[in-house]
C-alpha cells in the first residue's frame, strides 16, 4: 500500500485525482488506463482502489470537487446581508473565476461526461441543477422585489450566463490579454446589464 501522504505531505486521493486530472486533460478520459495514472500519481492499484471504486469515480469526482467548492461559495453569497445586485454580481464573477482556476477539471468533465453510467450522470446532474437553482433563486428574488427586470424569465438569465461559463475551456488562455478577474468582471456586468429595468 502506498504511505497515506508523499514527501510533500500530499495525501493519496489528491495525488490521485491531480494525476487524473493531468491525464484526462492531456490524452482524453477513455485513452487514460488505471495502471498510467497510479504510476503518475507513485501509488498501487489498490490505493486506487482504496479509495475511488473506478476510473469513472476519479471523472465524477474531478468535476463534483469543483462544483462543491462553487456551491459553498454561492451559498455564501447568497445568504450574504448585502442587496441583491451586489450578491448575485459576485456569484456571476465568482463562478467564472472558480472555472478558470479548475480549467481543466471543466473541459475534462464537458468532454467526458458521456463516459459517466446513467446513475453517475444523474447524480452530477442533481448537482448542477441544485447550483443552478441558488442562482436562479437570486434572479428572481431580484426581478420579484423591481431590482431586475421581469422581462426575461429568469430560467433563460441562468442558461445565458452559464452557457459563457461552460465554454470558457474553449477559448479562455491564462497568457491571453485579460485576467481571469478581468473576464469574470466583464460577464458579471453583462449579466447585471441585461436584468436592469
Amino acid at each position: 500500500m502506498a504511505k497515506a501522504t508523499d514527501g510533500n505531505g500530499t495525501p493519496v486521493p489528491q495525488r490521485l485525482l491531480a494525476a487524473a486530472t493531468r491525464l484526462f486533460a492531456e490524452r482524453g478520459y477513455d485513452r487514460t488506463s488505471v495502471q498510467e495514472i497510479v504510476e503518475a500519481a507513485g501509488v498501487t492499484k489498490g490505493a486506487l482502489y482504496h479509495y475511488f471504486g473506478s476510473k469513472e469515480d476519479l471523472l465524477q469526482e474531478v468535476y463534483s470537487r469543483v462544483l462543491r467548492l462553487q456551491q459553498e461559495r454561492l451559498d455564501g453569497y447568497a445568504n450574504a446581508d448585502a442587496p441583491i445586485e451586489k450578491r448575485l454580481r459576485e456569484a456571476a464573477a465568482d463562478v467564472v473565476v472558480t472555472t478558470i482556476e479548475n480549467l481543466d477539471d471543466a473541459s475534462i468533465f464537458f468532454r467526458s461526461m458521456h463516459h459517466l453510467s446513467p446513475e453517475k450522470n444523474k447524480q452530477v446532474r442533481v448537482e448542477r441543477r441544485r447550483y443552478h437553482e441558488r442562482f436562479r433563486a437570486l434572479v428572481e428574488e431580484g426581478q420579484r422585489t423591481g431590482v431586475f427586470s421581469s422581462a426575461t424569465p429568469a430560467d433563460l438569465v441562468v442558461d445565458y450566463h452559464f452557457g459563457s461559463v461552460h465554454h470558457l475551456s474553449t477559448w479562455y488562455r491564462p497568457d491571453g490579454p485579460l485576467s481571469q478577474q478581468e473576464v469574470a468582471d466583464h460577464l458579471a456586468d453583462l449579466l447585471l446589464r441585461a436584468l436592469r429595468p
